[in-house]
């Protein structure tokens, strides 16, 4: 029985993988996106170890780099592919730790906590089904991470968009909590209005939540499957002088 020569076999792979356009990753705000990552788990680190003020700071610089990055990218025409996946990645890994070390902290109700971590716990089984099915042959574990291939677009719901405003603010008046009002007074139930806007905005993100997931399972224009020529152009057009300024 004959077998088959790796040669051949290895040398369409190559061909394939050269035709599969690459776009320019390393725009500025892909830079200030991954510095989000790397900032997320040093602030639940720091709330933890209630070191409250410095979270707040981390925090703080996290949501001013989302609106920077976001502003930089639309002004010199720096948008790119693996942007529009990892920029709500950063802000979702960020979401989950801080939900988790809150949660741990029992700044954050338990059931609200797994509300926020089941929807999320969705959307990233999602993306990593969506990534497979929409990568160009030939479909490697190398070439599954390599963020420069685009395959697919997320669009994210605008339900979804108030949602994640609502989660973050949230997040953050939680965190800052210990530096508005004793944590005691507010667990016995002495928090006056700021303890009473808390009970609401929770509820209010709990409603949200769910109805973003569900959104996302709707709605048709939420994850876009990129065409060959899609891809092209979107590499093209980063790769360009102008765009990689």
């Amino acid at each position: 029985m004959r077998r088959t020569p790796k040669k051949p076999i290895k040398a369409i792979a190559s061909v394939l993988s050269s035709l599969t356009p690459h776009e320019n990753i390393y725009t500025i705000p892909n830079i200030l996106t991954f510095s989000r990552l790397l900032a997320a788990p040093v602030v639940g680190y720091l709330v933890l170890h209630d070191q409250h003020a410095w979270a707040v700071g981390l925090f703080a610089y996290a949501g001013i780099t989302d609106l920077v990055d976001g502003y930089i990218a639309r002004r010199w025409k720096l948008q790119t592919v693996v942007g529009t996946v990892i920029d709500p990645m950063a802000d979702k890994i960020l979401m989950t730790i801080l939900t988790v070390c809150l949660a741990v902290k029992g700044a954050l109700p338990v059931w609200l906590a797994l509300i926020i971590l089941g929807r999320d716990a969705g959307l990233a089984i999602s993306a990593v089904y969506y990534r497979y099915i929409s990568l160009p042959p030939p479909k490697t574990f190398s070439r599954y991470w390599d963020f420069s291939l685009p395959s697919a677009e997320v669009h994210p719901t605008t339900i979804s968009k108030l949602n994640t405003a609502l989660q973050l603010a949230l997040i953050g008046v939680t965190t800052a909590q210990p530096l508005l009002i004793d944590s005691a007074a507010l667990a016995a139930g002495d928090g006056g209005a700021f303890g009473t806007g808390l009970i609401a905005l929770q509820y209010i993100v709990a409603s949200t939540t769910v109805a973003s997931g569900a959104s996302y399972v709707f709605s048709k224009d939420a994850v876009k499957i990129l065409t060959t020529a899609e891809a092209n152009e979107g590499a093209a057009k980063n790769k360009s002088p102008k765009s990689s300024r």
